[in-house]
């Protein structure tokens, strides 16, 4: 969309002019188009501006989800030109081609189209997401398995030998075949089209297989030929400047792709010696998906308000808890992200670096060399800190320096591996800090999990779920009548899953007087929580069925990622 629709709407009073800065600069941060922007942010309905923009250029709009464009006159306009100019054909009449755009003003578009196919263009206006939608379905990659795997034969190299006597350049050469470049990049591609958080490639004894993790749930989606194994495996450790001869020892990659419009995919690789061949995950970090929008997290307004005052009290430690890939670096990268100001020093301690922040100084462990938390936090303290992030609290060691910076004037925010809020105190005694220390240092604990989002395009009343479920579940039962349980249908938008994004759910206890008298007092994690919900803390499971009251999520789900409050 063109910046003068964008000063139009300001014009028209459909957008603040704020408003359109704001979607202006969030636009050109992500390297997204203006109009997909205004929609992102909630601004305007897709509907809405389709037809606000029809009815300035006296264009007809239409609903581009409606339609099932026939493969030969999609076959007419390119996969890359429909791309560059966020177009998609829809008919054909005569000499006539019915172009859907979101930019009836684009002559140079509709120009470049009409000199390459050699059709007159008719342009519709259909909004900028449904074009993207559009583009997604009618060139669809996925097919293309079928033409890769085609393309081998019975003479192609063959490695399901897992002897030494292979070469490095052997290895090297067969990654370098064209069908095993082709499909790594298929792939990688695919992954980014499906919203994948990783990929993860699995060798077994007489299968191989693909699977992909989406809104935290693994689901496999090709099976590659055994053939393939040690080919397609050089290929990834090639891209990630790993050492393909090594094939007994787990290696740690990168791989850095470029995806047009200034947007970057890091891609973190894991090498792992199994059984029957090297297993491979791919962990996705995509930095223009990255919220660091606090507010839209899924803190609830009074855990939120909890948070913030913590972590802007001028010293103390503030630590988030969960498993792995339960969301705890989005957590503190967006405190980072609101307490980085020009009057702050910002040092992260991390393993590794996810994404980079401006104005903060990340430092990237390194085991091997001795570069650990520990050193690391040493040498923070020699740095005149304000603020110290340090990933991950693993031992005795790391926790002494954390605690001690907190106590002498530093915010210190951590994570640790617990199953809740109350549990990381005795955490912390069972590493070797004393209760006094824990006590004075600690301002607050926030547990995390994700659930998934229903989608909100096939989203319909649940009647399976019972009042005395919802109330098993730990709802009472007034509040359990008064729910109406929704669930996703499943549609083309969630892949029929039925979820589409995740949602965090949050305990956020903070260590109040009463608290800080119980861990002085050797209280056990049972009663700490008692006083803590007594103290008005919601805790994971209360946070989970508030999002299913909300209509965000589903039983199942809630029933995942928490567990039943024991009074």
């Amino acid at each position: 969309m063109n910046e003068r629709i964008g000063e139009l709407l300001v014009r028209e009073n459909l957008l603040s002019a704020e408003q359109l800065q704001q979607a202006r600069s969030e636009a050109q941060a992500k390297g997204a188009r203006l109009g997909a922007q205004i929609t992102k942010l909630g601004l305007l309905e897709e509907a809405e501006l389709t037809e606000f923009v029809a009815k300035q250029y006296g264009v007809p709009s239409i609903d581009l989800d409606e339609f099932d464009v026939d493969p030969e006159v999609v076959a007419l306009v390119p996969e890359d030109v429909a791309l560059k100019h966020n177009v998609v054909p829809v008919n054909r009449a005569g000499s006539t081609l019915i172009l859907a755009t979101a930019d009836p003003s684009n002559i140079y578009a509709l120009d470049d189209i009409k000199f390459l196919t050699g059709y007159n263009i008719q342009a519709v206006v259909a909004s900028e997401e449904a074009i993207k939608r559009g583009i997604e379905k009618y060139y669809e990659q996925t097919s293309d398995l079928d033409d890769v795997m085609a393309s081998f034969d019975d003479s192609d190299i063959d490695f399901v030998s897992e002897e030494d006597d292979i070469t490095a350049a052997e290895l090297a050469g067969a990654a370098e075949d064209a069908p095993v470049v082709k499909l790594v990049n298929l792939i990688l591609t695919d992954a980014i089209k499906k919203t994948a958080s990783d990929i993860h490639i699995e060798p077994y004894e007489k299968s191989f297989r693909v699977r992909y993790r989406i809104d935290g749930v693994l689901y496999e989606v090709m099976k590659p030929p055994m053939k393939l194994k040690n080919a397609l495996t050089s290929r990834i450790k090639i891209m990630s400047e790993l050492d393909i001869a090594e094939r007994r020892l787990p290696q740690d990659g990168r791989i850095k792709l470029k995806l047009g419009r200034g947007r970057e995919m890091d891609f973190r690789v894991s090498v792992l010696p199994t059984l029957f061949g090297e297993k491979i995950v791919l962990r996705l970090l995509d930095k223009s998906n990255l919220q660091l929008d606090m507010t839209k997290l899924g803190f609830e307004q009074p855990q939120l308000d909890t948070f913030k005052d913590c972590i802007h009290r001028p010293y103390g430690m503030v630590l988030v808890t969960g498993p792995t890939g339960s969301g705890k670096t989005t957590t503190l990268y967006s405190a980072l992200s609101e307490l980085n100001g020009v009057g702050e020093n910002l040092s992260t301690a991390e393993d590794p670096v996810e994404f980079n922040l401006g104005g903060i100084n990340q430092v990237q462990m390194h085991e091997d060399i001795g570069l650990n938390f520990a050193a690391a936090l040493r040498s923070f303290l020699r740095q005149d800190p304000d603020i110290i992030m340090v990933g991950e609290i693993r031992d005795f060691e790391t926790a002494e320096i954390a605690v001690k910076a907190a106590l002498t004037g530093h915010m210190v925010l951590s994570t640790l591996h617990t199953n809740d809020a109350p549990s990381t105190v005795n955490r912390l005694l069972n590493m070797g800090i004393e209760p006094f220390l824990v006590a004075s240092s600690v301002n607050c604990i926030v547990a995390q999990r994700l659930g998934r989002r229903i989608c909100s395009e096939c989203v319909e009343d649940d009647p399976t779920i019972t009042v005395e479920e919802l109330v098993a579940a730990g709802m009472s039962e007034e509040e359990a009548k008064a729910v109406k349980p929704v669930k996703g249908a499943g549609c083309s938008v969630c892949s029929d899953t039925g979820f589409k994004g995740r949602v965090a759910i949050y305990e956020v206890m903070e260590l109040t007087e009463e608290i800080k008298d119980f861990v002085l007092n050797g209280a056990s994690t049972v009663e700490i929580k008692r006083e803590a919900i007594r103290g008005g803390m919601t805790t994971l499971r209360r946070s989970a069925l508030n999002k299913l009251a909300e209509g965000i999520t589903t039983l199942s789900e809630v029933f995942r990622v928490s567990a039943a409050d024991n009074e």
